[in-house]
């Protein structure tokens, strides 16, 4: 049984974290491009947008490689608590895994296939829903760290 994440797994959790809010916060020069491409304005590559595609490139490669260490090493069973919390948790974890990947794929798909209907969801509900479940990662990681009190919290900052 695993103990705890390893270095690679923590350092992974983090980057990849950090890298999508700075695509969810910055994602305005795509969002310009796009709509230069379907009113055929012009679609000079801006830098913001180039970012934007390469950082979204960046985070599929980093799930990936994550997915891919889980796979082989593990996780650490999460600290006892209601079945209910068990279950949420695990749905949000994948839901969560689903999204860093179907996002940057839909995005690169949208932009470089020019399918528009990808570009509508990607910007759109699966953006929103991304936001919803890192606001409700962070909650639930907060609530077992200060009401819970059980530990959950440190397996994502002590390598094991």
């Amino acid at each position: 049984m695993v103990q705890g994440y390893s270095r690679l797994q923590i350092i992974l959790h983090w980057v990849v974290g950090v890298l999508i809010v700075f695509n969810l916060i910055f994602s305005d020069g795509m969002s310009e491009l796009w709509r230069a491409v379907e009113t055929g304005g012009n679609t000079d590559m801006t830098v913001t947008a180039l970012l934007h595609i390469l950082v979204g490139g960046l985070v599929l490669a980093l799930v990936v490689l994550r997915l891919g260490v889980r796979l082989v090493r593990g996780a650490p069973e999460v600290p006892a608590s209601s079945p209910l919390l068990e279950k949420a948790g695990k749905i949000g974890h994948w839901a969560i895994y689903a999204l860093m990947i179907g996002l940057p794929v839909t995005g690169l798909a949208a932009y470089f296939g020019g399918v528009a209907f990808l570009a509508e969801i990607h910007g759109g509900p699966l953006k929103a829903l991304l936001w919803v479940l890192i606001a409700g990662h962070v909650v639930m990681a907060l609530y077992h760290q200060f009401v819970l009190k059980d530990g959950l919290l440190d397996r994502m900052r002590t390598p094991r």
